[in-house]
């Protein structure tokens, strides 16, 4: 199995629409692959924000007309008569006839791909219906949203979202969110210096007095990025920016003093 034949494995397993052979094969696959827990993750929180923005609505008879047909134009398996040979069997000596030969089933020889065929088809005509409350381009730039826009979708409906903002010197603004329960943190920021190419922002948390590297951002030209914070965030860490090489701090401290501290406590 490839990385995106799991990729989509991960998706059919966070809709829980998974055959029973594709979920022996996704959790054959995850644990001969962690590193692929990162899809797991992108489709928990994709099927989590779509449950968290869609209403349910009544879709209009031609929907549901149109999915039945969809349904009805899935292949299905057919199964033959079941026949019983006509034997005598008060006649019949077991021992002298031996060990019955074993017979193939003929259905075990499906491939396990034949349950992502029939998620494809069902995933194809949910993706419809979404299409038509939604837009196809309103969708379509729903499932694009950056890791950092969704994580503050999700901070910002915790019951415990929380939120501080500091201003800079030379008049850009910075604000924090973050939220202990779900452990994410997500820096906003407006107006912030231009760097030279060799340059980059990077982010930590400065839990006590150790800093802990949490991910480099780059700003656009009006000097605004929404950035999340790797890692998982602790009541009381201070949130902080500074500037270093291109890539990050080549020994993971930083070299700088902070150019953003914003106090979670």
């Amino acid at each position: 199995m490839n990385e995106r034949e799991f990729a989509d494995l991960a998706a059919g397993h966070a809709l829980n629409a998974l055959s029973d052979a594709d979920e022996r094969a996704y959790q054959e696959a995850l644990a001969t692959n962690p590193h692929w827990e990162s899809h797991v993750r992108d489709a928990a929180e994709a099927i989590a924000a779509l449950s968290a923005v869609i209403e349910p609505v009544d879709p209009p008879p031609s929907v549901r007309a149109s999915l039945m047909a969809r349904i009805a134009d899935v292949p299905q398996q057919a199964v033959g008569p079941v026949t019983t040979p006509d034997v005598d069997r008060d006649d019949e000596d077991y021992a002298a006839a031996g060990p019955a030969p074993v017979v193939p089933d003929a259905t075990s020889s499906r491939p396990a791909s034949w349950g992502r065929r029939r998620w494809f088809t069902l995933a194809a005509s949910i993706v419809a219906v979404l299409v038509l409350g939604f837009g196809a381009a309103s969708f379509g730039q729903y499932l694009t949203r950056p890791a950092a826009v969704i994580a503050l979708q999700q901070i910002e409906s915790a019951p415990d979202a929380q939120s501080a903002s500091v201003s800079m010197p030379d008049g850009g603004s910075a604000t924090a969110h973050w939220s202990a329960s779900t452990g994410q943190s997500v820096l906003v920021t407006d107006g912030m210096p231009a760097l030279s190419d060799d340059q980059t922002y990077e982010l930590w948390f400065v839990r006590g007095e150790t800093p802990i590297a949490a991910g480099i951002f780059e700003t656009d030209a009006d000097g605004r990025a929404t950035a999340m914070l790797d890692g998982e965030f602790h009541s009381g860490d201070v949130i902080a920016v500074t500037v270093e090489p291109a890539g990050g701090s080549p020994d993971g401290t930083p070299s700088s003093a902070p150019v953003v501290a914003v106090a979670t406590a």
